[in-house]
């Protein structure tokens, strides 16, 4: 079988906003899909500095009945899914689920009714050892934070942290100081900062040592990390 190593020679180094010390926005439903390895597999590429195999955040498309060949994480892979069904040997992941493969982890990826997902390649720590699956829609999870926002916690270490925001009509928050850099995934609404506004399917890095202060209009539903850019 063809593994995503053998075919990696193929491939030529791609570097998409690969420097991390600086600010990075990208909406992602302006992009196009782009044909992967496997058919019926297809990516929009967010950031990327490497050649197949890469240090990578995608947006990964599967149609339906489609599958991608074994394959081994040797810096891990999480991954949120966005719509559909992802599956592989240990389960099936429906909308909403937030996984963590780690470092060393393999698995044969596929989806039967077709699926979308956000996912990190190779951007954990060699330690981590751990799996993670979260059910985003179980609203029981949900905890308060600030005025406006509730909180799902996904992930945490010493060197980051993940979570799901959710935030409702007209909020403020900030500044919000972030030390060791930020991401962010909008999966619906809208957020702003000083320096742009940011809606459904962009993605946007903010490098260590940021500040800014977040406002909503409509609220949104964000998944962010933090921490793990320092």
């Amino acid at each position: 079988m063809e593994t995503a190593a053998s075919i990696a020679g193929t491939f030529k180094l791609m570097q998409i906003h690969a420097d991390l010390s600086k600010r990075a926005v990208v909406d992602s439903t302006s992009l196009d899909w782009i044909a992967s390895p496997m058919a019926g597999v297809e990516r929009r590429m967010l950031e990327r500095d490497g050649a197949e195999v890469a240090r990578a955040t995608s947006l990964v498309r599967y149609a339906p009945g489609s599958s991608f060949s074994a394959h081994r994480h040797d810096l891990g892979e999480e991954f949120l899914v966005l719509d559909g069904v992802f599956s592989d040997e240990t389960g099936d992941f429906h909308k909403g689920m937030y996984v963590r493969n780690p470092p060393g982890s393999t698995h044969i990826p596929s989806s039967a009714p077709g699926g979308i997902i956000l996912v990190k390649l190779r951007q954990m720590e060699p330690d981590d050892d751990t799996y993670v699956r979260v059910n985003t829609t179980d609203a029981s999870a949900w905890q308060d934070g600030r005025k406006g926002e509730a909180i799902l916690p996904l992930f945490a270490n010493p060197h980051e942290q993940v979570d799901m925001l959710q935030w409702t009509g007209t909020c403020t928050f900030g500044p919000v100081s972030l030390p060791g850099g930020a991401e962010y995934f909008v999966v619906s609404g809208s957020f702003s900062d000083d320096d742009g506004t940011y809606g459904e399917g962009t993605w946007l890095r903010l490098p260590p040592g940021s500040s800014h202060t977040i406002r909503t209009e409509t609220g949104a539903k964000v998944w962010r990390k933090t921490g793990h850019l320092g």
